[in-house]
């Protein structure tokens, strides 16, 4: 058995996402999508990179956002994983010479071993609730037995993730990692650091592993 990676997404604060890696956080995610409440100037994204240990992955989120505007990101701001969670074709995700993960909606008619096969030059794909118009954060859950048992990807779990709720959903699912933004917030872009322990607490003592 393997232990279960936490990624933590939407910071806005370099102090909460630091608190996130001395919690033992694996990922920290940064929202480069300007509608967000959690989305993050360039300044701001430097400043929280800059204040984190080693060790601690960096993954920038966009949303079908212009390659230009990409490219100027990953300029400024040292990130080591993209993450894509619009409707970006595969070879538009694998054109900034950068490791990344796909986020598919789970909308009704979604097929996920398709998708997985779309998307075979990700290093995983993340799972989120579908909501209309709105591309993620929503702290919405779907239905976790519409995922196979088998995928060729790597999973990555999001979509109204709590600390409640963690271990059943790891316990059903058996992902390789979670992502929670909204369940571990005092409010829309700050986290809560009770809630961040919390989390940890139930991944890493709550008997959440997978199998190797």
């Amino acid at each position: 058995m393997s232990r279960i990676r936490v990624k933590i997404c939407g910071f806005t604060r370099a102090e909460d996402a630091v608190a996130a890696s001395r919690l033992g956080v694996d990922a920290i995610g940064l929202v480069f999508y300007p509608p967000s409440p959690r989305h993050v100037s360039i300044e701001t994204a430097r400043e929280i990179v800059a204040a984190l240990p080693p060790f601690v992955t960096t993954v920038g989120l966009f949303v079908d956002e212009a390659p230009e505007t990409i490219a100027a990101v990953l300029r400024q701001v040292p990130l080591d994983l993209l993450q894509f969670h619009g409707n970006e074709a595969p070879l538009a995700c694998a054109s900034f010479d950068r490791p990344y993960i796909k986020a598919i909606r789970m909308a009704v008619d979604v097929d996920l071993e398709r998708e997985a096969g779309r998307f075979r030059g990700a290093r995983g794909i993340l799972l989120d609730a579908w909501h209309p118009g709105v591309p993620g954060g929503t702290g919405e859950r779907f239905d976790w037995a519409r995922i196979p048992a088998e995928l060729p990807l790597p999973v990555v779990l999001a979509g109204g993730l709590t600390p409640a709720n963690i271990r059943e959903a790891i316990h059903q699912v058996r992902p390789f990692g979670v992502d929670v933004s909204s369940g571990v917030e005092r409010e829309k872009g700050i986290k809560d650091p009770d809630k961040m322990a919390e989390l940890i607490e139930e991944v890493t003592h709550g008997d959440c592993t997978r199998a190797a």
